[in-house]
């Protein structure tokens, strides 16, 4: 029987009910969480001074207005690399190879930073439609472009992450593969593909940190146009 190459990006089930949820809500077990002690554990420490630094930077170009959504945006974060993290591991299902799920956490935050544009700064925010000094003939043209633009931003995002983690699984399920077919025809040449493979997986790992990061900063981009 042949199976697709895809079917590793299906969604487990048990007794024909989907198992995203649990896929998506176990893994937060594996962080320490905070305790009343003078002097934390070393994981504990390691854990609070990344949060402490990626918000930091995250915060950098945001004004103050927009520090409001730290707790949001580094918490989306930490979601992510775990998720693209632990999708790495043989015998796992990544949540975030969905696009339903990514475009599920860009739709609302992108809406939202839309929304509060609107509220704080409406003119602001509509003035992005119309860039300043167009001709008059082409302003129309202009407006429809730009809203069209900005309508994609959330397809932009969810399809960029998915389809970044689906490419890199699936050259590492091939590249295995073919490995494990080499093996026992040409040895070297398996050696050399198993090398490669090795290689190919801790790109994937920066990969999976950098996807992650560039999903958030984007969002903090939209964020600081409204703010």
């Amino acid at each position: 029987m042949t199976v697709s190459l895809f079917d590793q990006f299906m969604s487990p089930t048990l007794l024909g009910v989907p198992l995203i949820a649990l896929a998506i809500t176990l893994p937060w077990i594996m962080y320490p969480a905070p305790t009343t002690r003078w002097l934390n554990s070393r994981f504990l420490a390691l854990q609070g001074w990344f949060i402490n630094r990626f918000t930091q930077q995250l915060l950098l170009p945001l004004s103050l207005g927009g520090h409001k959504w730290a707790a949001l945006l580094t918490s989306l974060m930490i979601f992510l690399i775990t998720m693209n993290m632990l999708g790495l591991l043989p015998y796992t299902f990544t949540p975030t190879t969905q696009l339903s799920l990514n475009l599920g956490l860009a739709t609302p935050l992108w809406l939202a930073t839309v929304i509060i544009g609107m509220r704080n700064q409406p003119t602001h925010a509509l003035g992005h439609l119309l860039p300043e000094g167009t001709p008059g003939p082409l302003i129309p043209v202009l407006i429809v472009i730009e809203t069209i633009s900005l309508f994609i931003r959330p397809l932009a995002l969810g399809v960029r992450l998915t389809a970044n983690l689906t490419a890199g699984h699936l050259l590492i399920q091939l590249i295995s593969t073919a490995a494990f077919v080499l093996l026992s025809s040409m040895p070297v040449v398996a050696l050399l593909t198993s090398t490669v493979l090795v290689l190919l997986t801790l790109l994937e790992v920066a990969v999976a940190m950098i996807q992650a990061y560039v999903f958030v900063l984007l969002l903090t981009l939209y964020l600081q146009e409204n703010v």
